[in-house]
């Protein structure tokens, strides 16, 4: 009989194991997907009166960019993001790509900025898959050693342009005071 200490910690990214953060996750997902149909009227909208010379719409819907997912605090959200077509011989091609989603996103804010947390607080550049898995699951992709050996090179040359910036033309008022303090 072998006795572990290791405790198991459950799944976030299951989608049966937890059925509360499966209801956020889903919840997520139609946000977005709302806020990007809003958008999409919008442009639909502003250039409805385009047309082309045989009379049809300038601008139309073409299907969905393939489903893509997000990694956000809770776990990845998988988001589709509808396309447009531009059936115009403009030079100027209409192109469709929500502000809320920019066509490369693929991690959160909220997770970019955990990152240089962690590693702050001591978590090793090796252990940085197991601590982000058990915070956001196994599907937790493109948070690899390397991804954080690539952030700190970045945060390195961020510090050293931080050093060597120019103080001349600001002022700075500061006061030494030195002192002993006896206990009577």
């Amino acid at each position: 009989m072998s006795e572990s200490t290791i405790t198991q910690l459950p799944d976030p990214s299951g989608f049966s194991a937890d059925p509360f953060t499966d209801v956020i996750r889903d919840g997520a997902r139609k946000l977005i997907e709302q806020a990007i149909h809003a958008e999409l009227a919008t442009l639909m909208a502003a250039f409805s009166k385009e047309t082309l010379e045989d009379g049809r719409a300038r601008l139309v819907r073409h299907g969905h960019l393939p489903e893509r997912d997000v990694m956000t605090g809770i776990g990845p959200v998988p988001v589709k993001v509808p396309r447009v077509r531009d059936r115009g011989a403009y030079e100027d091609k209409i192109t469709f790509t929500p502000s809320i989603l920019p066509r490369y996103l693929r991690k959160a804010k909220s997770i970019e900025e955990l990152l240089p947390w962690l590693y702050l607080k001591g978590v090793s550049t090796g252990d940085f898959t197991e601590a982000l898995e058990a915070l956001l699951g196994p599907k937790a992709k493109g948070l690899s050693a390397k991804t954080i050996t690539r952030l700190k090179a970045d945060w390195w040359m961020d510090y050293e342009l931080w050093q060597k910036r120019d103080l001349g033309s600001r002022r700075f008022l500061y006061i030494w005071a030195d002192g002993v303090y006896f206990k009577p």
